[in-house]
C-alpha cells in the first residue's frame, strides 16, 4: 500500500494517482501549475494582448447585434466574466444551459447580473428525460465522470449558438488565478463524444436523440474550419477570488453558494457527498491548491479548511432525499455507491487524442481541439 504523501508547497496528496514529488516533497501539480501561469500571467504584453483582442472583436461584430458568446452559470467566474465583458464594452449574448439542476439562488444570480449588465440570454432547456437517462448511466459506469455530460452539452450550445449568430468568438471563464489543477482521473475532460455515447450505450434505457453533442468531425468543423476562437479573458486581467466576490455582491447583487460549482444542485451534492465517499476525492484539494500556489490563500488555512467535512451545508440529508427521487434511484443508490470504482479507460473512448502526447492519429484534428481546450 502506497504511504499517505501531503505537498509541502499545496494541499494535494495521494487521493490523486498521477502526484509525484520532487526530493523537496514538492508536488508535480502545482509545480506544473506554476510554469504555465507564468508564461501566461506574467506576460508583460497580456494587456496589450487583450487591447488587440478587444479591437479585432469589436471591428469583425461592428454590424452584428452581438460581437463574442459567454456562457454563464450564476457561479462566480462565469458572473465575473460577464462583469468584465461589458467594462470592456463588448457586446455578448449571455448563454445557459439548463440540465434540470439549477438552484434558485444560481437563477436569481443569473437574472439579477444580466438585468443589471443590460446583456441578453438565451436559455437551451435539455430534454430531462433523456438527460436524466445520461446521468444514470454515468453512475452506473460507476465512474467520477458524471458531470462529463453537462460539460460536453455546455460547449455544444456555445458553438452551436456562435454557429447560429457567425460570431467567432466565445469568451470563457476558465482562468489560471482559481483553476489549472485537476487531475485526470479526478475529472476527464468534456470533449469525448465516443466516451458519453459508449457509457449511454451499456448502461442507458433511451436514445440520445436530442442530446447536445461535438464529435470529432464536428469539433474540427468549428475550430478548423470556422475558426472559433476560445478566449480565457479573466487570464488577461487581474482576477483575485475574494475581490471579485466583493465586487460581484457590491455592484451586481450577486450572492455567493457556498462552493465551486455549486450553484447546480446536482454538482453540490455529487462534488460534495459522492466524489469523497464512493471515489475518495476531495476536489477542494485541487481548488484550494491553485489559490494557494497562485497566493490567495495560506497553505495553513487551507488544510485547516480540508479538515471540515466536504458536504458543509445543512441539507445534506435534504439534497440526498431530492437527488434520489429526483433521477428516480431508490432502488439503486446504495448499490451505486457501493459499486467497484472505474476510470473512463474501462470504456471505449477517444484518449489517445485528448491526453495523450505524441499521437499520430487526426494530427490536424488534435491540432485544433488541444487549441480550444
Amino acid at each position: 500500500m502506497e504511504e499517505y504523501q501531503l505537498c509541502k508547497r499545496c494541499v494535494m496528496d495521494t487521493t490523486a494517482c498521477e502526484i509525484e514529488f520532487d526530493s523537496d516533497g514538492v508536488c508535480n501539480f502545482c509545480t506544473n501549475y506554476l510554469n504555465n501561469r507564468k508564461k501566461l500571467i506574467k506576460n508583460p504584453n497580456r494587456e496589450n494582448e487583450l487591447n488587440e483582442i478587444v479591437s479585432k472583436i469589436k471591428k469583425e461584430g461592428e454590424k452584428k447585434q452581438y460581437n463574442c458568446i459567454i456562457g454563464v452559470s450564476g457561479g462566480t467566474d462565469s458572473t465575473y466574466v460577464a462583469y468584465v465583458v461589458q467594462k470592456l464594452g463588448l457586446k455578448p449574448l449571455a448563454v445557459h444551459l439548463d440540465n434540470g439542476w439549477d438552484s434558485e439562488l444560481a437563477v436569481s444570480n443569473i437574472e439579477k447580473t444580466l438585468e443589471k449588465l443590460d446583456i441578453e440570454l438565451y436559455t437551451y432547456v435539455l430534454d430531462w428525460e433523456e438527460f436524466k437517462s445520461l446521468q444514470k448511466s454515468f453512475l452506473y459506469a460507476s465512474t467520477p465522470d458524471t458531470e462529463l455530460p453537462t460539460d460536453h452539452a455546455i460547449r455544444t450550445i456555445l458553438l452551436s449558438a456562435a454557429r447560429k449568430h457567425k460570431i467567432k468568438y466565445i469568451i470563457n471563464e476558465r482562468n489560471f488565478s482559481t483553476e489549472g489543477i485537476l487531475p485526470t482521473s479526478w475529472s476527464y475532460g468534456p470533449f469525448d463524444w465516443k466516451y458519453i455515447k459508449e457509457v449511454h450505450r451499456i448502461h442507458g434505457n433511451s436514445r440520445l436523440s436530442t442530446f447536445p453533442h461535438l464529435d470529432l468531425k464536428s469539433l474540427f468543423f468549428h475550430y478548423a474550419v470556422r475558426r472559433v476562437r476560445d478566449i480565457s479573458i479573466l487570464n488577461y486581467v487581474p482576477y483575485h477570488k475574494k475581490e471579485a466576490v466583493k465586487t460581484l455582491e457590491s455592484e451586481l447583487e450577486w450572492r455567493d453558494y457556498g462552493g465551486k460549482h455549486y450553484e447546480s444542485i446536482f454538482t453540490r451534492f455529487y462534488q460534495g457527498y459522492i466524489l469523497p465517499k464512493k471515489f475518495k476525492i476531495d476536489k477542494r484539494r485541487a481548488h484550494y491548491s491553485v489559490l494557494v500556489a497562485g497566493g490567495q490563500l495560506q497553505r495553513e488555512d487551507a488544510i485547516k479548511m480540508l479538515e471540515k467535512p466536504a458536504y458543509l451545508y445543512d441539507c445534506v440529508d435534504a439534497d440526498k432525499e431530492f437527488f434520489i427521487k429526483k433521477l428516480g434511484l431508490e432502488n439503486d443508490f446504495e448499490k451505486i455507491m457501493n459499486s467497484t470504482p472505474k476510470s473512463f479507460n474501462s470504456y471505449r473512448n477517444n484518449s489517445k487524442i485528448f491526453i495523450m502526447r505524441n499521437s499520430s492519429i487526426y494530427p490536424k484534428i488534435i491540432k485544433w481541439i488541444k487549441r480550444a481546450i
